[in-house]
C-alpha cells in the first residue's frame, strides 16, 4: 500500500484541501483509498461527510496512525491519504514514520518557507522522500509563473529540497468543490483546478513508482549479496 502524507506546521497551508483533491482524484474501483483524518481541526472529515457517498473510505487517526495503517494493508486498499496537524506532534512524527512519500504544501511567502524546513528536517530524519509543492500560488501569466513563486523555488532548490514542476494556484473551484463534497474534476472536469490537481497526481504516482522500484532493487542486490 502506497501512503501519501500531508504535513506541514504551517496553518493554512492547504493540507486538508490538498488531502481531498488528491483522494479525490485518486479513488476508483480498481485503486481502492482510504483517506486518514489526523488532523483535530476535522476538515477532511467533515468534506467527507458533505460528499456523503462514503468513498472513498474515511478512518480518524486521532488515536494512532501505525495500526490505521496496518489495518488498511490488511483490508486491501491500494492508497492512503493522510492529513495532518499543523505541529510536530507524535501524530505527525507517526505519520511521516508510515510514508511512501510525504507532500508538503507551501504557500509561497517567507513565514511559509520558514516553517516547511521543520516538516523537511523531520522527513529527512526518518529517510522518507519528501517534495515541497507550491499550494495556492498567485495565477500565472502567459505561462509564466510569478516573480514570488519562482524566487520561492529558486530558494527551496538551492537548498537542495526537492520541487514540484508545477503548482497549485489560488482559484474559487478548489474551494466550490470543497463545499460540495467534491473533487476538482468532479466539480468541473474541464477546468483548471482540475488540470492541476490532474498534474500534481502524475507527479505523485511517478514518485511512488520510482520509491518502490527502488526499494525492490535494493530487496533484490541484498538477497544477490547474501
Amino acid at each position: 500500500m502506497n501512503v501519501i502524507v500531508v504535513a506541514s506546521r504551517k496553518g493554512g497551508s492547504g493540507k486538508s484541501t490538498l488531502t481531498a483533491h488528491l483522494a479525490a482524484h485518486a479513488s476508483k474501483a480498481s485503486r481502492p483509498t482510504l483517506l486518514i483524518d489526523a488532523d483535530p481541526q476535522g476538515s477532511l472529515t467533515l468534506w467527507h461527510e458533505l460528499r456523503g457517498t462514503g468513498e472513498p473510505a474515511l478512518k480518524s487517526g486521532l488515536r494512532g496512525i501505525a495500526e490505521t495503517v496496518k489495518a488498511a494493508k490488511r483490508e486491501g486498499y491500494a492508497w492512503a491519504f493522510i492529513d495532518t496537524p499543523p505541529n510536530k506532534s507524535n501524530v505527525v512524527v507517526e505519520a511521516i514514520r508510515a510514508a511512501t512519500l510525504v507532500v508538503i504544501p507551501a504557500r509561497p511567502g517567507v513565514f511559509d518557507l520558514a516553517t516547511v524546513e521543520d516538516t523537511i528536517a523531520l522527513a529527512r530524519s526518518m529517510r522518507k522522500p519528501y517534495a515541497v509543492v507550491m499550494n495556492a500560488a498567485p495565477p500565472k501569466r502567459n505561462e509564466v509563473e510569478s516573480p514570488m513563486v519562482a524566487e520561492a523555488r529558486e530558494k527551496l532548490l538551492g537548498n537542495n529540497v526537492p520541487v514540484w514542476s508545477g503548482q497549485i494556484t489560488h482559484r474559487s473551484d478548489f474551494s466550490l468543490a470543497l463545499g460540495a463534497g467534491e473533487g476538482a474534476r468532479e466539480h468541473d472536469a474541464e477546468s483548471l483546478a482540475a488540470a492541476e490537481v490532474a498534474q500534481l497526481w502524475s507527479a505523485i504516482d511517478r514518485s511512488v513508482r520510482a520509491i518502490n522500484d527502488a526499494h525492490q532493487n535494493a530487496r533484490v542486490m541484498h538477497c544477490a549479496a547474501a
